[in-house]
Parts: C-alpha cells; sequence; structure tokens
C-alpha cells in the first residue's frame, strides 16, 4: 500500500481507502456485521488506514462498526466522518448545519466510534448558502483548538461547490465524485486549485458498483437500496458506458476494478479513493490496485476521448428518479 498526505493537514493516507456507507446496512442492501467486521480487519492487515464515514450511514451503525474493530488501535488508523445530513430517503436530502446540531452529532459520532477525537470531520454536503455562514467555518475550527476534530472539510455535492470552497475559504480537505464517467473535478480546475493545499478524497471510484461486471441495469435492489432510486435509463447508461473502456482490462493484467481505481490514483491531487467495500474479497480486490502501474499516456489519452465522447449521466435522472419524492 502507498500512502499520500492530506493536504497540508500533516495527516498520511492510504491512497486506497475504505469507504463504509454500505456496512451501515441499508444503503447497499442488507449486510451481515461479521463479514463486514472481516472485511474492516482485511483492510487493516492489507494497510489501509483511512476510513470514511458519516453518522446518516446506517443511523451511525458504520461509525459502531468502526469503533468495535478499532477502538483498541485507534492511533493506527484515520477516521473520516460527516454531519449535517438527516436521515431520508430517495434524493431529496434534509439538512441541519446549526452550531446545535453539529454539536450534539459531533459528540454522538465520537462516542458511536469510542473515540475522543476524529481525523478529519467533514460537513456532509452543504449547500453554498452553508460554506459562506461564518458561524458554521468557526464552529469547525473550535471542533479543532477543543481537540474533537484534528482537521475539517467539506464533502461536496459537487466539483464546483468543492473549487468554491477551496479558492474561496481554502478549506483543507474536500471530497468529490471523480471516476472514469465523472471527470468534473478535473475538467472544472478543481486538481489545479487544490494541488499542494488542499487533500482530495475521491468518492464514487466505481459508481455505485456499476463499474465493476457485478451489476447489470435491471438488477433487483433489496430493502432500501438507494441504487433503486435511480431510472432504469440511468442504470442502463452507466452499466453500457464500462464497456467503452474495457480496453483498460482486458488483456492487462488488471481487473475492471482495478483499472477504474488506478485512473483515479494516477492523479497526484487525489490524496485517497474510496471503494465501498463490504466483503473481503473486495478488499483483497481492490487494495492491489495501490501497486499496479500507472496507466500509459495512450491509455488516458484514450480515456478522454470515450469522456468528451458520450454524456454518461442524464441532468434529470434525480427529479424522475424512484425517490425524487421522498421524504
Amino acid at each position: 500500500m502507498h500512502y499520500r498526505p492530506l493536504g497540508k493537514t500533516g495527516i498520511r493516507v492510504s491512497e486506497i481507502g475504505f469507504g463504509t456507507w454500505g456496512l451501515g446496512g441499508d444503503a447497499y442492501g442488507p449486510t451481515d456485521d461479521r463479514v463486514s467486521v472481516e472485511a474492516l480487519e482485511r483492510a487493516f492487515g492489507a494497510g489501509v488506514n483511512f476510513f470514511d464515514t458519516s453518522d446518516l450511514y446506517g443511523n451511525g451503525h458504520s461509525e459502531e462498526l468502526l469503533g468495535r474493530v478499532f477502538r483498541r488501535r485507534r492511533d493506527k488508523i484515520v477516521i473520516a466522518t460527516k454531519g449535517g445530513m438527516l436521515p431520508h430517503r430517495g434524493f431529496r436530502m434534509p439538512q441541519d448545519f446549526s452550531p446545535a446540531h453539529l454539536g450534539k452529532a459531533l459528540e454522538a459520532s465520537l462516542k458511536r466510534m469510542k473515540t475522543d477525537y476524529v481525523d478529519l470531520y467533514q460537513l456532509h454536503s452543504p449547500p453554498r448558502e452553508v460554506i459562506d455562514r461564518e458561524e458554521v467555518l468557526e464552529l469547525l475550527e473550535d471542533f479543532r483548538c477543543q481537540g474533537k476534530i484534528r482537521c475539517y472539510g467539506i464533502s461536496a455535492r459537487c466539483p464546483d461547490d468543492a473549487l468554491y470552497a477551496v479558492e474561496k475559504y481554502a478549506i483543507p480537505v474536500v471530497q468529490v465524485n471523480f471516476n472514469l464517467l465523472d471527470q468534473r473535478a478535473l475538467e472544472n480546475g478543481l486538481f489545479s486549485a487544490a494541488a499542494g493545499k488542499t487533500g482530495i478524497i475521491a468518492r464514487t471510484p466505481l459508481v455505485f458498483g456499476f463499474l465493476s461486471d457485478a451489476l447489470k441495469a435491471d438488477h433487483e435492489f433489496c430493502g432500501r437500496d438507494h441504487r433503486a432510486n435511480w431510472p432504469l435509463d440511468q442504470r442502463r447508461r452507466w452499466v453500457e458506458a464500462r464497456h467503452k473502456f474495457a480496453f483498460l482490462w482486458r488483456g492487462t493484467g488488471r481487473s475492471q476494478v482495478q483499472a477504474a481505481l488506478r485512473f483515479i490514483l494516477d492523479f497526484g491531487a487525489v490524496s485517497t479513493t474510496i471503494p465501498g467495500m463490504l466483503t473481503p474479497g473486495q478488499v483483497d480486490e481492490d487494495v492491489l490496485a495501490s501497486n499496479l502501474p500507472r496507466l500509459s499516456p495512450k491509455e488516458h489519452e484514450r480515456i478522454s476521448a470515450i469522456y468528451h465522447g458520450n454524456d454518461f449521466y442524464d441532468q434529470s435522472a434525480k427529479q424522475r428518479g424512484n425517490g425524487a419524492e421522498a421524504a
């Protein structure tokens, strides 16, 4: 495993991190805690030291799992959690970024994770008016001064919001979508603006699993799996998209997932990427991407041509989705 600086925070993180959204047990279908614990242990043994979670994931269950597994090895890992997003279903996302709520939310997260500090505390998808709210950034700085957090950041709704936060407020860490099918963070100048000063966490590296070969467009999602909210035509668009990049894994020695992760790691502005890993087998496959050679310049040129020659996302998808009107 290779490690990178998380911006100027003084924290070094594994370039393959662990996204724990799925471990909450609802957003990616039902899970078995025994398997989740095995996956966390396997990741730690493979050198993963960065674990990204939120008080939203399973109403705090993923935080509880991290506390259970790493309570006695707290100094060996870096935990990033988030606050401000309230429980919901679908794409309508109620939020509360008031100091009163965030203060209680952070205390609750610390209790669930059996720790007295969080390495990185992130606002969870705040609108720009919240980023501009002086009291919120002052509160985050107060948390840091009190020793409850080592640093703070923003898990941005979109790369443009992340760029805004970096350019206007020099936010220490931002989390954004970035993958083969979504290169907005590269296109809008975020990587350039953040270079050398802001840590970038690349989320959705596998597009909710649609960049693996495990899903079909008409897959029957169980329980409260959030992927069921997306319209069928958008899911089909993602499934068909992965075939356009097959040259990255066919005959190369890379798996489909590893090629997708390696693409992200080729960008030095990225501190870490956080695939959601539900099983030890997924961990074993994902962590190998850290030691794979960089993609070739010709492969990057071809990726760019495919990306610019296709539209992989329907801007109306969330408005038409099954959860568009959910509370």
